[in-house]
């Protein structure tokens, strides 16, 4: 779907007549077609917003403050990017709402979309199903990508012509079988006409392929892939249940480039789940059986066997990722002391842990402190990076920013009036009274947020220090 930012905008005149509150973004229009997303936590952040020299460009992509931190990740990135960054992991250390997974999804989102990043908190290792060891190799594994390069060649086209060729069958004289069937594919440069067997015509038919349709076939195995309708017979209508793609280049016959991307925990779980057969107390046995299988270490071997052997061929490149392990203190000994060893692993991931405790006991052990929660000996494979507490300043820029992204107008004085509310709880407190805020709003009539809004709000929900105050006078 394409956009005309030119056209003019009816809706948008009335908008620019409206005088918007601290330059707060209108909130999305009701008539608009088009369906905005959802609004999550960290909506906001784009990136580390830093200049190409890797300094912080004041408040850019979504953060506001944490300047030596941001930094700091930069150079994190460059080191993951020219992968030198193996068997060592990044601590994130602050006080609770400073950004730190905010921070691990910024460095994501420097290094691609294509990079793996797989993130989980410390108590999912507590399952009942697996090992705990068995959740942390998962975790390790989904985030060590394999880009697969194949070149193959393949039939490529719009369908012009499907017509099977039956004859009778010698085992019944009742029935017919399809004795090949005769495919025929245009493209931009020519046409061609096929007679391919009949398992590629069972194929087509399990695809719901039908005239029209561009689709592509491999000439070495068979396989028939739907690529989408030919936008020959793309109709005018405003909402479409099809996909409609370009009449493909160049000639039928062709060999194509393949990319597929996969992670080590795919390939894993494909090879462990038991292939059963097809009879219904087999079906019945899948479906009575756990949802989560363990992997062998034999297993893992004989895969990371195949992988290395596709990337000796050139075929395959390793795209080590990113595992972000928020509230890393939930871990026990056990876990750190595996985490040691997958460290050390050949294929070893970038990895980043996330705290907000200061020294405290080791789960597991009865009488080891330690900074963090985290053994000394994992503390010192790791780069430390503080987030700082942010000054009402901050708070008010970053309330300013959720507003813009949630497209809600702030009257006079509310920016004020969160910032002490922040400044004096916390910033998370100060950022969930905004939503409630413009919802009274709009119960009186108001499309903008104004302090009596804030103030009643305040009334309506507590903060943590204020209800803790409140149930120790009970």
């Amino acid at each position: 779907m394409q956009f005309n930012f030119d056209a003019p905008n009816p809706t948008s005149s009335k908008m620019s007549e409206t005088p918007v509150a601290h330059n707060a973004l209108p909130p999305p229009s009701s008539t608009s077609s088009a369906r905005s997303a959802r609004i999550a936590t960290h909506s906001h952040i784009k990136g580390l917003g830093l200049s190409p020299e890797g300094l912080a460009v004041g408040d850019a992509a979504g953060f506001v403050g944490q300047t030596n931190a941001r930094e700091a990740c930069g150079v994190v990135v460059s080191l993951i990017q020219s992968r030198k960054f193996s068997g060592r992991a990044l601590l994130l250390v602050g006080a609770p709402g400073t950004g730190k997974t905010a921070l691990a999804l910024a460095v994501a989102q420097e290094l691609g979309a294509k990079v793996p990043f797989c993130p989980m908190v410390g108590s999912e290792v507590y399952s009942t199903e697996v090992k705990k060891t068995e959740v942390l190799a998962e975790a390790f594994r989904r985030a060590i990508g394999i880009r697969i390069k194949e070149t193959k060649e393949v039939y490529e086209g719009e369908l012009t012509e499907l017509t099977p060729s039956e004859s009778e069958n010698p085992l019944s004289g009742y029935g017919k079988s399809v004795e090949y069937v005769v495919v025929g594919l245009k493209s931009a440069r020519g046409s061609k006409s096929l007679r391919l067997d009949p398992s590629i015509y069972e194929a087509i038919l399990k695809e719901k392929i039908a005239v029209g349709d561009v689709i592509y076939i491999e000439a070495n195995t068979g396989a028939v892939k739907r690529v989408g309708r030919s936008d020959a017979y793309a109709s005018s209508y405003d909402l479409e249940s099809e996909t409609y793609v370009p009449l493909p280049k160049g000639d039928v016959h062709k060999k194509k480039e393949l990319v597929q991307d996969l992670t080590l925990g795919d390939l894993d779980s494909a090879n462990a789940r038991p292939q059963g057969g097809q009879d219904i107390m087999s079906v019945m046995g899948s479906l009575v059986k756990s949802n989560r299988t363990e992997v062998t270490e034999k297993l893992r071997r004989e895969v990371n066997k195949v992988v290395r052997g596709y990337v000796e061929q050139g075929v395959a490149e390793i795209v080590p990722g990113v595992v972000f392990i928020d509230e890393v203190h939930m871990l026990d000994i056990e876990c750190f002391t595996y985490l040691n060893a997958l460290l050390e692993s050949p294929m070893a991931p970038t990895v980043i842990f996330a705290t907000n405790r200061g020294n405290s006991l080791v789960r597991g052990t009865s009488d080891v402190v330690a900074p963090h929660g985290v053994p000394v000996d994992l503390l010192d494979r790791c780069l430390i990076v503080k987030t700082d507490t942010h000054t009402k300043l901050q708070i008010q820029k970053v309330l300013q920013l959720r507003a813009n992204v949630e497209g809600l107008k702030l009257g006079n004085g509310v920016l004020e009036k969160l910032g002490e509310v922040g400044e004096g709880s916390s910033m998370r407190y100060a950022l969930q009274l905004l939503t409630p805020g413009s919802i009274l709003a709009s119960l009186a009539g108001r499309d903008t947020i104004e302090v009596e809004d804030v103030s009643e709000m305040g009334e309506l929900f507590l903060d943590a220090k204020s209800s803790a105050g409140v149930i120790g006078g009970l």
